[in-house]
């Protein structure tokens, strides 16, 4: 079966005619728990995996979650539990901080 994966043609010739997505993930090899997948544009969930048909020509993106965070030399980071920079400015609060109010 030819499949189009994430930009990139991809053969499965051990994909029989009415495989399903599970079965695809499967002959990937990839951990169900830490993907996303759009097939065809759509997003499929999770429950609906194995019930999802399959065919040749079909489109896929699959998204693989990973973790990880600063290296233990870097700087700590300015927001407890935040690993990467702000997205957006940060002003200072409009309010004094607690610890001049004393």
């Amino acid at each position: 079966m030819d499949l189009l994966i994430n930009g990139q043609p991809r053969t499965f010739p051990d994909l029989p005619a009415g495989a399903t997505l599970q079965d695809l993930l499967t002959a990937l090899g990839l951990k169900p728990d830490r993907i996303a997948v759009e097939h065809n544009g759509s997003i499929v969930s999770r429950p609906a995996w194995p019930s999802t048909s399959i065919s040749g020509g079909d489109k896929f993106e699959i998204v693989h979650f990973v973790g990880g965070g600063a290296p233990s030399s870097s700087p700590p980071h300015p927001y407890p539990g935040v690993h990467s920079a702000p997205r957006f400015p940060v002003a200072p609060a409009p309010w004094p901080v607690y610890s001049q109010n004393r």
